[in-house]
Order: C-alpha cells, then sequence, then structure tokens
C-alpha cells in the first residue's frame, strides 16, 4: 500500500499502527475489512520468534474467526482438556476437567498454540487485503498532534533514512515499553505484582503421555505450570526465588530435576531444549488510554499475569472494540463521541481480567507452609460447592461497563455488554458470519414494515429467532424480545420495545462496500 502524501511532504494514511504484534495486525485486518486505509509500523524485520502466548479462549476465537482464519487456526492448535492443580510431590488435588466440544461462542473453550505460528497466519492473512500495508524495520520516533490529525517520525533501522507520516487516528500496539503510552504522557500503575518466572519450551519427539490439560503446581516454594502447546512441544513455567535467573538452567542437565515429573521416562535424546529465559509477570494498568486521535492498545495499555491465559487475548478484545468504531466514525458517520467508549469499556474489563488472575495466583502458590495445607485440606473439596466447579471451566468473560454503546436497564443489566451466543442458523452459518461486519437485531418477533425500514435504513441485518432454537432461549432466558448486536458481538441494547430497539441502532452505512475477505467462514 502506498500513501499519498500531503502537501508538506509527508506521508498520510487514515490509520498508522505501531507495533506489528498480534493486536497491532489484528486491528489492522479489522480496518481493512471495512476499507480504512491502514498502515502498521513495526521494529523487527519479520515475526518475532519466540512464543510468549500460549492460550486463547472461545470468546478470542471468535476474533480470528472475523479476520477470516479460524479454519487456519484449527489447524495449529489443540484444545485444552482443563485444569489440574498437584501439590509438590505431583499428588492431585482437584481436576476440573472441560469439554473439549464447541461453547455457544461456537469453538472449544480453551485453545494451546505456538505465537509465532499464529502471528504468522495474521500477517499471511493481512496481505489478502490491498488497503493495508506492513513495514517492517522500522522505529518510531515520536508521536504528536498536528494539523492533519496525527504525526509521526519514523527511521529505517537498516537505512538510517528518517521520514514522516501523517494520520487521522493512531493505535499505539508497541508492548510494554510502548513509545506511543510516553508520547501521550500516559504512565503504567501497578497493581501491586511483580513475579520472576523461569520459562521453557522443550521439544521431544516422544509422547510424554500427560493429562491434556494444564498443570498447575501449587507450591508457595517453587510454583510452576506444565502444559502441551503443540504436537511435540511443551511448555513449563516455574517461580524464581531471588538469588535464581535464567542462567543458572541453561542446560538440559540442569533443568531435568524441574521437570522431572514430566518427563522421567525419556531419554536425553528426544528432548530439545528450545528456549529457557526469564519473564518478570506484572500486573500494571495505564492510567489513561487515549489522548486526542491516539490510542493504547494491548500491552501498551495493560499487562496481566499468566494465571488465567488472557495477556495476548486481552489485546484481541481491545482491536475488537475500537477497530469498528474508528471506521464508524471515518466512514458511517458515527459521532467522535463513540470512541470514547473504549476506555470505558475496556479499562474495566481488562482490570477485572487482572483482579482475577491475582487471585488465582494468589490461591494456587501464596501462604507457605500454612497455604500447602488449607490447599491440601480445601481444594479436593471444592467440587462439593454448587456451582463452583463450573464456574472454574466456564470462560465467560465479565460484561462491559455501561457506556454510549452499552445501555442497561434494570431487566436487562444481566445481558447488556455481554457477547451474544453464535450459534449454527437454518442456513449453516454461525449468527456472527449471517450479520457481517455491522450491527444487527436478533428478535423472537417479527418485525412490523416500518420496523424493518428502520433497521435497513442504519445498515443493519435481521436475524429471526424462530421458536426452539438456541437463540430464541437465549432471549427467552433474559425475558427480552429482541436484542441488538453491535459488529464485535456485544449486546448494545435489548428489551421488549421493538420500535424502541429499532431506533436505538445508530447508523451504520458505509460509502462504500467494505473489503471484506472471501474466507470469512466460521471454523465448526
Amino acid at each position: 500500500m502506498t500513501s499519498p502524501a500531503t502537501p508538506g511532504g509527508a506521508e498520510h494514511v487514515s490509520v498508522a499502527i505501531v507495533g506489528g504484534g498480534p493486536t497491532g495486525i489484528t486491528a489492522a485486518t479489522l480496518l481493512a475489512q471495512y476499507g480504512i486505509d491502514t498502515l502498521v509500523l513495526d521494529r523487527w524485520p519479520q515475526v518475532y520468534p519466540q512464543p510468549r502466548a500460549v492460550h486463547l479462549d472461545d470468546e478470542v476465537y471468535r476474533i480470528l474467526a472475523r479476520l477470516g482464519v479460524a479454519d487456519a487456526f484449527a489447524a495449529i492448535s489443540r484444545p485444552a482438556k482443563g485444569l489440574r492443580l498437584v501439590d509438590r510431590d505431583q499428588s492431585v488435588l482437584a481436576e476440573f476437567s472441560r469439554d473439549t466440544a464447541l461453547t455457544r461462542n461456537g469453538f472449544p473453550a480453551a485453545n494451546m498454540f505456538d505465537q509465532p505460528e499464529l502471528e504468522q497466519l495474521l500477517r499471511d492473512n493481512l496481505t489478502r487485503l490491498s488497503n493495508v500495508g506492513l513495514r517492517g524495520d522500522t522505529e518510531v520516533l515520536g508521536v504528536a498532534p498536528c494539523a492533519d490529525g496525527v504525526e509521526l517520525g519514523a527511521r529505517d533501522r537498516v537505512t538510517g533514512g528518517e521520514s514522516r507520516i501523517t494520520a487521522d487516528f493512531v493505535l499505539g500496539c508497541d508492548g510494554a515499553n510502548s513509545t506511543v503510552r510516553s508520547a501521550i504522557g500516559s504512565a503504567m500503575r501497578s497493581l501491586r505484582f511483580d513475579q520472576r518466572w523461569l520459562v521453557i519450551d522443550i521439544g521431544c519427539t516422544q509422547d510424554l503421555r500427560q493429562w491434556e490439560g494444564v498443570h498447575q503446581v501449587c507450591d508457595s516454594h517453587r510454583a510452576g505450570t506444565f502444559m502441551r502447546i503443540g504436537p511435540s512441544r511443551y511448555r513449563w513455567e516455574f517461580a524464581l526465588s531471588e538469588r535464581e535467573s535464567a542462567d543458572d538452567y541453561s542446560t538440559l542437565t540442569a533443568l531435568r530435576p524441574l521437570i522431572a515429573p514430566w518427563t522421567h521416562n525419556i531419554a536425553d535424546g528426544d528432548l530439545q531444549l528450545l528456549r529457557v529465559a526469564e519473564y518478570t509477570f506484572r500486573a500494571q494498568i495505564a492510567d489513561r488510554w487515549r489522548s486526542g486521535r491516539v490510542f493504547l492498545l494491548g500491552d501498551a495499555a495493560h499487562l496481566t499475569p499468566p494465571f488465567i491465559g488472557q495477556g495476548m487475548g486481552a489485546g484481541l478484545r481491545d482491536a475488537m472494540n475500537l477497530a469498528w468504531k474508528i471506521a464508524g466514525h471515518l466512514r458511517a458517520g458515527l459521532p467522535a463521541s463513540v470512541l470514547d467508549s473504549y476506555e470505558i469499556e475496556r479499562s474495566r474489563h481488562t482490570r477485572q481480567l487482572i483482579s482475577l488472575a491475582l487471585n488465582i495466583g494468589r490461591a494456587m502458590t501464596a501462604g507457605g507452609e500454612l497455604g500447602a495445607l488449607v490447599r491440601r485440606l480445601v481444594v479436593p473439596r471444592v467440587h462439593l460447592l454448587p456451582g463452583l466447579r463450573d464456574k472454574i471451566t466456564d470462560s465467560q468473560t465479565p460484561p462491559l461497563r455501561a457506556s454510549a454503546m452499552v445501555r442497561r436497564t434494570a431487566r436487562t443489566r444481566r445481558l447488556a455488554g455481554r457477547l451474544c451466543p453464535n450459534p449454527l442458523l437454518a442456513g449453516g452459518r454461525r449468527l456472527d458470519a449471517e450479520l457481517g461486519h455491522g450491527f444487527g437485531v436478533v428478535t423472537a418477533q417479527p418485525l412490523t414494515p416500518d420496523q424493518q425500514r428502520t433497521v435497513d435504513g442504519r445498515g443493519a441485518q435481521t436475524v429471526f429467532a424462530a421458536p426452539g432454537t438456541e437463540l430464541a432461549s437465549w432471549l427467552g432466558h433474559h425475558r427480552v424480545t429482541a436484542a441488538v448486536v453491535r459488529p464485535d458481538g456485544t449486546v448494545m441494547v435489548a428489551g421488549r420495545d421493538l420500535t424502541a430497539l429499532c431506533r436505538a441502532l445508530p447508523r451504520f452505512v458505509f460509502d462504500s462496500p467494505a473489503q471484506t475477505p472471501a474466507a470469512t467462514a466460521c471454523h465448526d
């Protein structure tokens, strides 16, 4: 993609994205699907080769389906069967099995993968769109307001040449050490969690014959996690003491005492040490996510401890939340005030997941010997508490906070702000595919001609929830007749007054059809 130059010589693009990781590429793809010309600037020449994230849930899987890569992701991922809690002696305290069948979102609830493989898949998919560019080996030097919106200074890391780029909007997806965050004067606020962990990736030609879920070692002296992330790839994470570092575990011989419970029957020759690294797991959130036309997404806005596997997924949720709002403002007439809802909705949701991760981490690893004793007594009896066992394996995340794009009433407080289900419809497509990239009205009662004209005039789709279907049961359970569903699958508003619901629809009509990828069908 080439962008026209402004009279001052700067290259111009509608949206410039700083950072070409999963969050940045997801945002770029979504914007390009709406026909928004977009440029991604990344400091690395290619996908960063080391895996970090290894898990995403069914809600985030829906985002991958929206990008058009659900089937391709299914080929490089494997569903996880739940969570097993063990003590330091590997005695099983509790096991929370998860059905690997499809959830209400249409995908497995927990999915393990290799991040570089996913990133390459996302980048390959991006090339199918003509109105987006990805420029590697590019360092962003600064971000500042200008007459044309926002100006970025950039340097080619190979040639050293510098350039100027202007954009209507800038998205900072440039990670924990974000240049964009510094440029807008935002600061990370600590939620009082910093732990150093050892991360180990090992390839093995033999099946380790372990339970196909996540193993959590509940030990305040050496907390740990084990999981299979591919046909022949395994991941361990162990808490480090103050006197330890990754250098102490740089060889397979040094690692053997840590990984022995899972590999004691495997010869050294069958184990390939792929990576040993030290990470500091942090809980942080930016004090503000926006300054004018500049937004923060992903790790630039928040850092989540890994105990519930929501770090990377939070960034993809940011992209899904913001992209349609920017596209709607630029090309469909949505008011600028809609953009205010991004931080309102996403910051609270992210903080809730960070708090959940912290609480789970503390419950599994804190308390010394007393904590270990309590876990041995309490954890095996968790299944006796009504509903708690199902809650542990439930992948549904909290609802979004009320905003201009999430309207709650006393009747719909448990519905508005949540993702609607994504069932298969009579024609064989899932609801997300039927609604496309715009708003929709899911209704158990046929619309009148006037109501349908209102819906059509505002660019929305209508889906009838026939009696006996999953959608009809969903509406009936919440005692509503219909729900307005946003482009990101979130319920905006619901109720029984169909005329009022139709009038609540924003106008979301583009001046030309969105450049939607050909293959956006959901994986089943």
